[in-house]
């Protein structure tokens, strides 16, 4: 019997919902046939179930209700492809962000094709794959979701015989199976080399497949909205896609990230590059297999290959004697013959240099380049433009590190650094961390006009400057070996001033790093600030004026603009959505990061210098997450010039590219729609945002109203009780930390389990809190800017964005289950009044916000508002029996001989459920 909930939405959205049909009733079969009937009674939707008793909830229901989120998510998403494939099928113009909309986008703004091509081919796209502790399911449930996914794609082929289908449908309930057997959670937290492991998968397996398909889609909608697809072709106008990795790198915090791990992540990524680089040489190798003799092409052909097979030797020649009449394939084994490899049984096991090796990627490229415009003087252009094309992009997209690896570290950590440095060198400069900005500016600038250090190897260091040293000697290494394409930043997070820059040069200068010049040293290495808080962002203007005069600076920028092709000096600027939403509410942290990023932008065209900047964002609303193509389209004019970074942390990376159909999906999003804002923003004059003055007021109410709520007396009480935080510190969802230094504090406490914390008790204060007060108190004391502020919301990228985010946030809380958590609170008076504030906020948000959008959510965002609807009708047996567990766990900890170990355990394979459920975590 389906449920009257199922069947709304079975006649409200359709596919989805008749999909999760078919998956809950897999799912009841291979629970029956396996034994397990009792347990097949509580799978909702399709039957009657038994009344919810929190008791006999054990954790085998709330492994199954996780099991059954996750089924609903996978129904979800594959019917959202189906749903973007026939509405692209009518007209490929109409999917919101992707090639064909953006172009027609430029088009309609009367932009030509020259234009658009000419300001294309410069456009640098980066997604940043972080494995920051926000994705709860384990690597080996994630896996299984890829091969059940896989096979959901194959239940929509028709072509498939009824036979077929039957065999697809009995490798569905095998997968289902096994993830039914398989343990939900992590039950020891995860090495870094196991998270590194699973970046890999992405890297090597879904992004150098991706990476073609959207070039083959930009051709598809070049055509669809009437451009010329040969000019596109003969120009190869494509944008870059490129990748980076902070796992291995990122060090803010967490001392498991080792120089020696470094080194090893180094040298992984640099042997999966080749060998996702021989795997695209020998589909060359397959596909060209022209007749044609070596003697019957150009010159400048014939000589490089006679110089590859000298080159080589007796490698060289091993290679030439291969297709001995085909000599484009000859040609392209000679490539093969150079990548540094070492082959075992076929299989590419470890970097091995011979003679004649390529050395960097461009040598590459230079060969690729050349096989290109031979097969052009032969007659083959389709082959040229696509199959060496295609080669070409990955090695430009991949080159020899197949993603950049970051290097974080916190400035206080590199403030500790250079204390013990000089103390160990025996300087008598006094305490360095006690210094003011002044003394340090002075400091640096004297010993930067000098290439020497401090110390020697076998000076003994405190163990911060060992570990700051060490990683910058593996950095040095690696870069005199292979170049420095393979870093992609030294990122300083919470810079808040400009020593906190210069310091970082000081200390590459004691590992070796920097260069000498006639001019003076430099660093080859780009140096970024991470501006995190609300304060910081408003002083991040001054600390880069003050950087971007430095001659120290200019020197390094001028070395990087030539080492990596830039048409002008760039200074990279990351800017933080995690902290600055901790810091002072969604609303002041949105509006501070646009305000920053405008100021920063113009701080940059009056040094001559072009800002590239990194947001690193997360997989909550909180964190900066929002569909991409909003995000950037909402983003200040001129933040978007041709170059943008962004993290993809945890979860998100799952979410997005956990399929190579979405994949392709998101990474289009994001390339298309940086090409159409950069080329839009440089066809437009740039504007003041027009209603500043009301957004200022808002942030600045919204501000103070939530830093009236956290520094309130007893909230910290209040968050700890009334939330699970507790058993999240306990998680072992991530190899990081979930505080930065051990102290237990709010400012100590990472932004993720804050937000992760709220989301799991429905209260999702970091998403909206604030906001209901300030405009209130907008519309009650400027009822005219309240009005315009209605308007703007039409019409506004940037105001409906943020709104549109906030409404998100608001139906996902919960005011029932918010006064469920705030039972677990012991003190009465701070219990009833930090809920009333909250509840007090929620009502007036909602109301207001209501007011402001229109329609009534369930109009606005149909689909959002049915899947909810449907989560809700049996996510509150999870919330209940996590309050549960919460209760008796605390309870047990004050008396450790009662404990129960499986307490715990129970505990966090809620936490994992509600994930599911919830669709985020932090």
């Amino acid at each position: 019997m389906i449920s009257e909930q199922l069947t709304l939405l079975q006649q409200k959205l359709g596919k989805p919902y008749h999909d999760l049909e078919f998956l809950l009733q897999a799912l009841k079969e291979v629970l029956v046939e396996n034994g397990e009937a009792e347990i097949a009674r509580y799978i909702p939707w399709i039957q009657e179930t038994p009344p919810f008793q929190e008791a006999a909830f054990t954790n085998r229901h709330i492994q199954l209700y996780s099991i059954i989120f996750q089924l609903v998510n996978t129904a979800e998403v594959n019917a959202a492809v189906q749903q973007r494939r026939e509405k692209e099928n009518e007209d490929m113009r109409s999917v919101n962000g992707l090639w064909a909309n953006n172009l027609q986008l430029l088009l309609d703004q009367g932009i030509s094709q020259e234009d658009i091509m000419a300001h294309m081919r410069g456009v640098e796209v980066e997604p940043v794959l972080t494995a920051h502790p926000t994705e709860a399911k384990r690597t080996t449930v994630l896996e299984h979701h890829r091969d059940f996914y896989l096979l959901m794609v194959q239940r929509e082929n028709t072509m498939f015989t009824e036979v077929e289908q039957a065999q697809i449908r009995r490798e569905i309930k095998l997968n289902l199976y096994r993830l039914w057997k398989t343990g939900e959670i992590y039950l020891s937290k995860p090495d870094i080399q196991s998270e590194f492991r699973n970046i890999l998968h992405y890297l090597i397996n879904v992004f150098p497949d991706v990476v073609p398909v959207v070039d083959q889609r930009l051709m598809q909608a070049w055509e669809a909205v009437g451009l010329d697809p040969q000019a596109l072709a003969q120009q190869e106008a494509y944008p870059t896609i490129r990748l980076g990795n902070w796992v291995g790198g990122d060090r803010d915090g967490h001392p498991f990230v080792t120089a020696a791990l470094t080194a090893e992540v180094l040298a992984q990524l640099r042997l999966y590059a080749f060998v996702v680089l021989r795997r695209h040489l020998t589909n060359l190798v397959r596909w060209l297999s022209f007749a044609v003799t070596p003697a019957e092409l150009s010159q400048p052909f014939q000589a490089r290959m006679q110089a590859m097979r000298e080159e080589m030797g007796e490698r060289g020649e091993e290679a030439f004697r291969r297709n001995e009449t085909e000599a484009f394939r000859q040609f392209t084994n000679l490539m093969l013959y150079k990548l540094p490899l070492h082959m075992k049984r076929g299989h590419a096991t470890e970097l091995e240099e011979h003679a004649g090796s390529y050395k960097l990627a461009q040598e590459l490229i230079d060969d690729l380049e050349l096989l290109r415009q031979t097969l052009l003087d032969f007659g083959a252009q389709s082959v040229a433009h696509t199959d060496v094309v295609q080669c070409l992009r990955i090695v430009k997209s991949f080159g020899f590190h197949l993603a950049h690896l970051d290097i974080r570290q916190n400035s206080t950590f590199h403030d500790k650094a250079l204390q013990q440095l000089l103390k160990a060198a025996r300087l008598e400069s006094g305490d360095f961390m006690e210094w003011n900005e002044q003394q340090r500016r002075a400091f640096f600038n004297e010993e930067l006009a000098y290439n020497r250090p401090f110390t020697h190897r076998n000076v003994e260091l405190g163990d911060n400057a060992r570990a700051v040293l060490d990683c910058y000697h593996v950095l040095e290494k690696h870069t005199r070996q292979y170049g420095t394409l393979g870093i992609g930043a030294l990122i300083i997070s919470m810079t808040r001033s400009l020593s906190d820059l210069l310091a970082v040069y000081v200390l590459a200068r004691e590992a070796g790093l920097t260069q000498e010049t006639e001019e003076g040293l430099y660093l080859p290495l780009p140096v970024v600030p991470l501006f995190e808080t609300i304060e910081d962002l408003e002083e991040a203007p001054g600390v880069m004026h003050d950087f971007l005069s430095h001659p120290f600076t200019k020197r390094s920028l001028a070395a990087i603009q030539k080492l990596r092709g830039y048409a002008k000096p760039t200074q990279q600027i990351m800017i933080g959505y995690s902290d600055s939403n901790k810091d002072g509410g969604i609303l002041a942290s949105q509006w501070h990061l646009y305000k920053a990023q405008a100021r920063l932008q113009q701080v940059g065209e009056d040094h001559g210098v072009t800002i590239k900047f990194f947001h690193g964002k997360g997989g909550s609303i909180s964190r900066g997450a929002g569909p991409t193509h909003y995000f950037i389209r909402a983003l200040p004019h001129c933040s978007v010039d041709g170059n943008i970074r962004l993290t993809e942390q945890g979860e998100t990376i799952e979410q997005k590219y956990a399929n190579k159909i979405n994949a392709a999906y998101n990474l289009e999003l994001l390339t298309a729609t940086a090409v159409s804002t950069t080329i839009l923003n440089r066809f437009t004059t740039k504007q003041a945002h027009p209603l500043s003055d009301v957004v200022e007021y808002l942030a600045r109410e919204s501000q103070r109203h939530y830093r009236n709520l956290i520094e309130g007396e007893g909230f910290i009480p209040f968050f700890r009780q009334a939330t699970p935080i507790d058993a999240l510190e306990m998680s072992k969802i991530g190899s990081r930390p979930s505080r930065r230094t051990g102290t237990n504090s709010l400012d100590d406490l990472r932004a993720i389990p804050w937000v992760f914390s709220w989301s799991q008790s429905r209260y999702n204060m970091t998403g909206w809190y604030g906001v209901g007060h300030a405009l209130k108190k907008l519309k009650d004391t400027n009822p005219d800017g309240f009005g315009e502020l209605k308007k703007a919301v039409k019409h506004d990228v940037f105001i409906r964005y943020v709104l549109t985010n906030i409404d998100t946030s608001l139906s996902a809380t919960d005011e029932g289950i918010m006064k469920a958590y705030a039972s677990l609170v012991q003190q009465e008076e701070i219990r009833e009044r930090f809920l009333s504030l909250f509840l007090q906020e929620f009502e007036q948000t909602r109301d207001i916000l209501a007011e402001l959008l229109g329609r009534p959510i369930e109009e606005r965002r149909t689909n959002h508002y049915y899947s909810t609807y449907l989560r809700n009708t049996i996510i509150e047996h999870l919330h209940h029996k996590q309050i549960a567990l919460l209760r008796s766990w605390r309870q047990s900890a004050e008396k450790p001989d009662d404990r129960n170990p499986d307490c715990l355990v129970d505990l966090l394979t809620t936490i994992n459920a509600l994930s599911s459920a919830l669709g985020t975590t932090g």
